[in-house]
């Protein structure tokens, strides 16, 4: 009931940036959490950085200082703006979101995009 549409993934040189986009939509009545994973080739999915929607980032160790999350609540979306890539940044990246659908028991989702290829290369 809830979809992840995720754009802005492509073939980038190390040193430069792309900026990855989500949109959520369906039944939503609130988003709780949005974020990226992502699966690199032959590796588990992995956390890259995820926002609350008190507006609250977290992010892996591996990107800190080179990835800025942010959201808007209002229009349930989220972006990822990735600075410095490098070729280990090169992964499949997924968006992420949970919250309470809009039905009367406001059942939780957890819904996944279908993935955004990044590869950085020369």
């Amino acid at each position: 009931q809830v979809q992840l549409v995720e754009s802005g993934g492509g073939l980038v040189q190390p040193g430069g940036s792309l900026r990855l986009s989500c949109a959520a939509s369906g039944s939503i009545f609130s988003i709780n959490v949005m974020g990226w994973y992502r699966q690199a080739p032959g590796k588990e999915r992995e956390l890259s950085a995820h926002i609350s929607s008190g507006g609250k980032p977290k992010y892996a160790d591996s990107v800190k200082g080179r990835f800025h999350i942010s959201s808007d609540n209002a229009r349930n979306t989220v972006s990822l703006k990735m600075n410095s890539l490098k070729p280990e940044d090169t992964a499949v990246y997924y968006c992420n979101a949970a919250g309470l659908i809009a039905n009367i028991d406001l059942p939780s989702f957890y819904s996944w995009g279908q993935g955004t290829q990044v590869t950085v290369s020369s």
